[in-house]
């Protein structure tokens, strides 16, 4: 497996054989790294049945108080711009064994539908998003902690293919955005996250590591 030969700065957790709570994994690294990629291809491979992705991008604090020219202008890249309250709540409650009523976001909007999505609480939760390793709550409730690092010039152009074909976005707001929030925060507090990683993954989507994760987390609901 192509990782990073530095030293973990956390120790993962593997439930113990016969234990039921479910194994919590978490793909951070900056936007457009490939993260939900990796994260889709791990679920795909274990199984629906058997794991969930849950994405931190669902949690998103409405905008819907602010006129829409001003929504833009929120620095979305910045950790309150999240309620990340919520979400380690969410996964507690998941982790329990208990369902949740995810958020729906509107990234064209900037707001969150009266709509909610239900997760069960599967074998294995996929926690996924830029900022999942900054938040210490959040961090202590994953089990493996993975960062996924790319080259800035990569993650700019999968995020402008992103935006402008799933978002509505134009080119000249992604830019606009990305020069703005995106990069400074990426520097400021995601790049910085990757400290707290298990495993880093370099160069975006990576299939050994794919088969590592997945391989990982089919070894533990083999025991139970």
């Amino acid at each position: 497996m192509t990782l990073t030969d530095a030293p973990p700065r956390h120790s993962p957790t593997w439930p113990i054989p016969g234990e039921k709570r479910p194994l919590i994994i978490g793909f951070a690294g900056g936007s457009g790294s490939g993260k939900t990629t990796i994260a889709n291809a791990v679920v795909a491979a274990v199984g629906t049945d058997s794991v969930t992705l849950i994405q931190h991008d669902s949690y998103y604090r409405d905008q819907s108080s602010i006129p829409l020219e001003d929504r833009a202008k929120t620095n979305f890249d910045h950790p309150d711009s999240l309620e990340t309250e919520l979400f380690v709540e969410h996964l507690e409650e998941l982790r329990d064994g208990l369902s949740i009523e995810r958020p729906v976001y509107d990234f064209a909007t900037h707001t969150r539908s009266d709509d909610t999505v239900t997760v069960r609480p599967e074998s294995a939760i996929i926690v996924e998003g830029i900022l999942v390793l900054v938040d210490p709550e959040l961090r202590k409730l994953m089990d493996l902690r993975i960062y996924i690092d790319t080259e800035s010039d990569l993650r700019l152009m999968r995020r402008l293919s992103r935006d402008i074909l799933e978002r509505r976005r134009t080119v000249e707001s992604v830019l606009e955005q990305y020069l703005a929030t995106v990069r400074p925060m990426h520097q400021q507090f995601v790049e910085p996250s990757k400290r707290y990683a298990d495993l880093i993954v370099p160069e975006g989507y990576n299939a050994s590591a794919v088969a590592a994760v997945t391989s990982a987390i089919q070894n533990v609901l083999a025991v139970r």
